[in-house]
């Protein structure tokens, strides 16, 4: 979302171009799809994972730029506010013991980055929504120091025509009005990307649609937003509110919005991008020179540049991505669902998870989006994010049940066995999923970890405001220890 952008203002004529280019491009890219160009007989993986910065006192530093000088690796990047940055890993397969070298790679990428950050006068903290964050953080001068986010505030107010509310009842209520879409730069999540070929891309993106709700109530870690304890992931409710481009009547006549789980199972990737194009007007209709049928015909391969800006202003919770590497092109879902943090094991049991359950959902003989409806799946992930590690979800073949005993009985040895077929080693395996099954043993993970201790400092006498500095500091360096969140003191414990 931050790449670089040259035009700030758009005509009429602008939008009318635009509109027509992206219909060239996917019908270039439908034909591309016909023709099976794609890169995909050595399928990667990849993540992202955005971190808050903060400073010595535990409140947000609103420093990215100094920070980013400081750390001077092209692998660390500007997010949407100036107290975010996020970290782009490289690239990997998935087999034998790639996962541990994945970790140890990020913990001496993230341990570097903090300490050249320490220079900088801010502190690095994974975690989903920083705890410490007041109102008054968020506002536009919160805004990262790039035209392309400032452009993209200025469109998507334009597009409301009016102030954003946002409403959020959980265990306490939200109501706020805001006039810039800072309070999205709230939200820092671990994104996992998964290459695969166009004739699987519709399996494994129906297979992580399904997967979506367990994943948030596994690893939820964004229970506590402006002082208040709302949903144990509130970042699902509060990025699909803070970039809605839709005025209440617009809501009313039920236009989509541009955050969004989606609304059917798909038979090709071409069905989301078919999708973007028919269903949201631009955002930023910036058009290249080049006609993508022209380069198609040359037997080259084209960026299809307006399809791919137009797909980054369409937050799907798993999205699409199309991509050209070396002169080739490929598909990739980008799974977004989950919050940064807690630690960086956490993050790559997360993703061994993922990656395990997604394959086998995918690749199994009896597809599970046969037997599920397309709104039990997003009603399951906002149940999850709404309540985290104790939800209860509908599954096919087992009905309503609390999402721990679902993956305890019956899931981790599903990822297990898709672990297995990526090539994972045995010991990888078991000790990645070993995490998730203890979190869910203990009824623990990040969400539950914070909710408890804010509670217990309260209940020692503690104001709102500083149980929540002081749970953010007990927080750091169990982060840094790298100890697994079911194993940190406190928190809410099995039974």
């Amino acid at each position: 979302m931050g790449e670089k952008v040259d035009q700030t203002n758009f005509t009429r004529e602008d939008r009318t171009r635009y509109r027509q280019k992206i219909r060239r491009s996917l019908d270039v890219f439908a034909t591309m799809l016909r023709e099976a160009r794609f890169e995909f007989e050595r399928p990667l993986t990849g993540m992202e994972i955005e971190l808050n910065l903060i400073d010595d006192h535990a409140d947000p530093a609103m420093r990215n730029a100094e920070v980013l000088g400081a750390i001077a690796d092209p692998d660390f990047q500007t997010e949407l506010g100036q107290f975010n940055i996020e970290i782009n890993l490289p690239p990997r397969r998935l087999a034998g013991d790639d996962f541990a070298e994945l970790e140890r790679g990020l913990r001496a990428s993230l341990n570097q980055a903090e300490r050249r950050a320490r220079a900088a006068g801010a502190h690095m903290v994974t975690i989903g929504i920083l705890p410490t964050l007041r109102r008054e953080h968020l506002t536009g001068e919160a805004l990262t120091v790039n035209p392309r986010y400032q452009l993209l505030n200025e469109q998507i107010f334009a597009a409301r025509g009016e102030d954003l509310d946002i409403r959020i009842d959980g265990v306490d209520r939200l109501a706020v009005t805001t006039d810039t879409i800072a309070p999205e730069a709230a939200c820092t999540s671990t994104q996992f990307h998964l290459q695969v070929s166009p004739a699987q891309f519709a399996a494994y993106w129906n297979a992580s649609q399904i997967t979506a709700g367990i994943q948030v109530a596994l690893g939820a870690n964004s229970p506590l937003l402006f002082g208040r304890e709302l949903w144990r992931e509130t970042r699902i409710p509060l990025f699909e509110q803070a970039t809605d481009t839709r005025s209440e009547e617009i809501r009313a006549q039920g236009v989509r919005p541009r955050v969004w789980f989606g609304e059917r199972w798909i038979t090709s990737v071409f069905d989301l991008f078919e999708e973007n194009v028919r269903y949201f007007p631009a955002l930023l209709p910036i058009c290249d020179m080049h006609d993508p049928a022209e380069i198609l015909e040359r037997g080259e391969i084209p960026e299809l540049s307006e399809l791919r800006l137009h797909n980054g202003t369409v937050y799907r919770w798993n999205r699409p991505i199309y991509a050209v590497v070396n002169g080739r092109p490929h598909l990739r879902v980008e799974n977004r669902v989950m919050p940064a943090g807690p630690t960086v094991a956490d993050t790559i049991a997360n993703a061994a998870f993922y990656y395990g359950l997604a394959r086998t959902i995918a690749e199994a003989e009896r597809p599970l989006w046969t037997q599920m409806s397309f709104k039990a799946a997003e009603e399951n992930f906002h149940n999850c994010a709404r309540h985290g590690i104790d939800a209860t979800v509908f599954w096919p073949g087992h009905g309503t049940l609390p999402v721990t005993e679902l993956v305890l009985r019956w899931l981790l040895p599903q990822a297990a066995a898709g672990l297995d077929l990526w090539g994972v080693s045995p010991a990888q395996r078991d000790r990645l999923l070993g995490i998730i099954e203890q979190r869910c043993l203990r009824h623990r993970n990040g969400a539950s970890w914070q909710v408890e201790t804010l509670h217990g400092l309260e209940a020692q006498g503690h104001d709102r405001q500083r149980a929540l500095h002081e749970m953010l500091r007990r927080y750091l360096p169990l982060m840094h220890e790298n100890i697994p969140v079911h194993e940190w003191p406190g928190g809410k414990k099995a039974g």
